[in-house]
């Protein structure tokens, strides 16, 4: 019986697969492996013995059952492993896990499955990216009212807006990219990191097995990989979430009844509501905002991970067999909604320039303000003014306009044709286009 969503609602199988038991349990035996290759390309244990160790070390060879059967009766996770694969090899066995510590084994494997779990994060990254930048393409020139504090301002357009989006999500590219070589590391130190049980071939058989592994390895370590790795890597989810987080929450408001301009796609079947039957909710941005919050939550418990008792204790390890697979399996999810959301985005232009007039002209002030700047009036003379009039046509309900044509100071320096001029929005838009005409180019 499914207890956690992420079991049956939450997360695509191909990415929790990456963290269910059996892809655990092999990536662990795929580390046993390599050491045992490492001991016999120094010479440890005999070549043989290593063929036999890696060609048992398969989840088709050790069952499950059959490690939580030895578990149930030693209480050791790592120990239940060793001993079902020494069983599994013969003679061999004696050789299985020699010289390591418990997460010399476990972290270099979590190593393995983070390193499978980049490639979809970095590939629902790029996709992401991709649907903001044709958005930005599609919409540069879609000229809408922009809002700060809640309050219209002046004129933006939605292609500014997506190409802002994108290159967020080309930070968290970045910041993925410059942390993969902190991230993707294993360890082989034994107990305490001396490497002691190794002897003298420690270092070489720890190059031999990150190396046979795909993975770089730690320069130094205790008995186990240094946490602040881990962290940063659920830092990093936690900043991508954060990202989504406020993407959804910006389509959110603008789906609101007052203002919607852009919805999310709604199905032909689908239900916004159980007793309203006109509901259109905004489901996926709704749902992206509160498992965002999840993830931050495991990020600030992923701190706690760092420091530890001496060379190391356990308090960490019964966190992150939740807070890893939890954030990296709903960060994908939720990236995923985010790539549905805006490819199905539906926009309401009558909406849009509707909103763009709602305010009868005056978020054009500032327009109207460097209009009368260039042809000689002071910069402060005219932002007072303009404050002044702007007032005035909000408490007598008439447009902007009227009460700038109709004053003498605005008249003495711009023509009603300059008045006109300075308070089309689609005039007021600085470099916005060229800006995000450079994103296209940069990111695209």
């Amino acid at each position: 019986m499914s207890i956690h969503p992420i079991e049956e609602r939450y997360g695509r199988k191909e990415v929790r697969r990456i963290f269910e038991e059996e892809n655990k349990l092999q990536r662990i035996l795929d580390v046993e492996a390599a050491l045992a290759r490492a001991h016999a390309s120094v010479g440890n244990i005999p070549r043989k013995a290593a063929d036999e160790i890696s060609r048992k070390a398969k989840t088709e060879h050790l069952r499950i059952s059959r490690v939580k059967e030895i578990e149930s009766e030693i209480q050791h996770d790592v120990m239940a492993v060793v001993k079902a694969l020494a069983e599994q090899c013969g003679n061999s066995g004696k050789y299985v896990h020699l010289g390591a510590t418990s997460n010399d084994i476990t972290d270099t494997a979590l190593a393995l499955q983070l390193k499978e779990f980049f490639n979809f994060l970095l590939d629902d990254l790029e996709k992401l990216k991709k649907v903001l930048l044709n958005l930005a393409e599609v919409h540069k020139d879609t000229v809408c009212i922009g809002r700060t504090h809640g309050q219209h301002s002046i004129p933006t357009t939605y292609g500014l807006k997506f190409a802002i989006f994108a290159t967020e999500i080309q930070r968290h590219i970045d910041r993925l990219d410059d942390s993969k070589e902190r991230i993707l590391v294993g360890q082989m130190t034994g107990a305490v990191g001396t490497q002691a049980a190794f002897g003298k071939n420690g270092l070489k058989i720890q190059e031999l097995v990150m190396e046979d592994l795909g993975l770089g390895k730690v320069m130094v370590s205790n008995q186990i990989i240094q946490r602040d790795r881990h962290a940063e890597f659920l830092l990093n989810l936690a900043l991508i979430s954060e990202s989504l987080n406020k993407f959804a929450t910006e389509i959110r408001n603008l789906q609101r009844t007052e203002i919607a301009e852009v919805a999310e796609g709604f199905k032909k079947m689908q239900v916004g509501s159980s007793t309203m039957p006109h509901k259109m909710n905004p489901i996926y941005a709704e749902r992206i905002c509160g498992l965002s919050r999840v993830i931050k939550s495991n990020a600030i418990a992923s701190l706690d991970n760092i420091p530890l008792w001496h060379e190391r204790d356990l308090t960490n390890s019964s966190c992150e067999r939740i807070i890893i697979p939890e954030s990296c399996i709903l960060t994908d999810y939720i990236l995923n909604l985010s790539i549905d959301l805006f490819k199905n985005l539906v926009f309401d232009f009558d909406a849009i320039e509707k909103n763009l007039n709602l305010s009868q002209g005056r978020i054009m002030s500032e327009s109207v303000m460097i209009s009368l700047v260039e042809k000689g009036m002071g910069r402060q003379e005219a932002h007072e003014l303009l404050r002044r009039l702007a007032i005035e046509s909000y408490n007598k309900k008439v447009t902007f306009r009227d009460v700038l044509v109709k004053d003498s100071r605005v008249k003495k320096y711009l023509s009603e044709k300059e008045i006109d001029s300075a308070l089309d929005p689609k005039k007021y838009l600085g470099t916005a286009m060229e800006q995000v005409e450079m994103i296209l180019r940069e990111l695209g």
